[in-house]
């Protein structure tokens, strides 16, 4: 095995988008073709956190990127590089060359965009040319639009931001996740007749929109549940300032406490709302079941 090259798909995937996709495709196909392995590079900070000294919110976690990649591309074998200010400054040619010796790469592939190296002097197209001359083979990977616009990491970031997270699916091509092991909540959902399970986003993970969403839950071990999801402040029950993810399974009783679960955002339902009593929140819940109900067979019908 430490004698087979590898195929480096480079870049920062958050999100790992439809754009992403066709980078890790390509991967694969180079790395069936000449006999190695297709792998992802990746860093486990934003650079533009440090070039720009401000917190780039990100779609997912590293731990989900790396899930994702595996669980939809089926590529195993995912580096993640500590961004630091060493790694900034270092010279492109420097960070290819030390790429190239440690991970035993024969070929790259990045989109059209991807820069590396002190003030990201390393474009795509250098990098293509210096390929060549150190006898590495290359794959640039041209932009991905979807109705006339790039598709960006950024741009779902807004579309998260509003809400519109059948948009942002569309664009991911898959659903928007978040993967937390099951913690111990506030038990009210279980006296109420509706059991929730309890995650939360980590730190620099952007919160999508506030609200009620339609979403399916799956757990370690492969169960899976649709699900009525609130991410917000919990208004009614809650202290008005730490935002939680609540999600009650449909049909489903009994314990989860320190399981795994993958919870898939798969539409929007209605924003967060402060109700009189917990009698009439349970109503709202009962109803939001039935849209998610629907919303469900709808999908699956197509």
């Amino acid at each position: 095995m430490a004698d087979i090259k590898r195929v480096i798909a480079l870049g920062f995937f958050d999100g790992v988008h439809r754009g992403h996709g066709e980078l890790l495709g390509m991967a694969k196909r180079r790395a069936a073709e000449y006999g190695m392995i297709p792998s992802v590079l990746s860093f486990d900070v934003h650079p533009d956190t440090l070039i720009f000294n401000s917190e780039v919110k990100l779609i997912n976690s590293a731990e989900d990127r790396r899930d994702i990649i595996k669980r939809i591309y089926g590529i195993e074998d995912v580096v993640f590089i500590h961004f630091d200010r060493r790694m900034m400054c270092m010279p492109w040619r420097e960070f290819i060359d030390c790429m190239v010796s440690e991970l035993n790469v024969g070929r790259i592939v990045m989109g059209h965009d991807f820069c590396c190296g002190y003030k990201g002097e390393g474009k795509a197209e250098l990098l293509s040319e210096y390929c060549i001359e150190k006898g590495l083979g290359c794959d640039i990977i041209p932009a991905l639009c979807v109705d006339g616009r790039v598709i960006s990491s950024t741009w779902i970031r807004q579309l998260l931001d509003s809400g519109d997270i059948k948009t942002v699916n569309r664009l991911l091509g898959h659903p928007h996740t978040l993967t937390d092991t099951v913690r111990s909540g506030y038990h009210l959902g279980t006296s109420m007749g509706t059991p929730t399970v309890n995650m939360l986003f980590p730190n620099g993970v952007l919160v999508p929109k506030r609200g009620v969403y339609a979403s399916r839950v799956c757990i370690d071990g492969g169960e899976v549940y649709m699900a009525v999801t609130n991410i917000g402040v919990r208004p009614t029950v809650g202290n008005g300032d730490d935002v939680s993810v609540e999600s009650h399974l449909l049909g489903f009783s009994g314990n989860l406490y320190g399981k795994k679960a993958r919870l898939e955002l798969l539409d929007y339902i209605r924003e967060e709302k402060k109700f009189d009593s917990l009698d009439k929140l349970s109503e709202q819940i009962k109803k939001d079941i039935e849209i998610t109900v629907r919303l469900y067979r709808q999908t699956i019908s197509k």
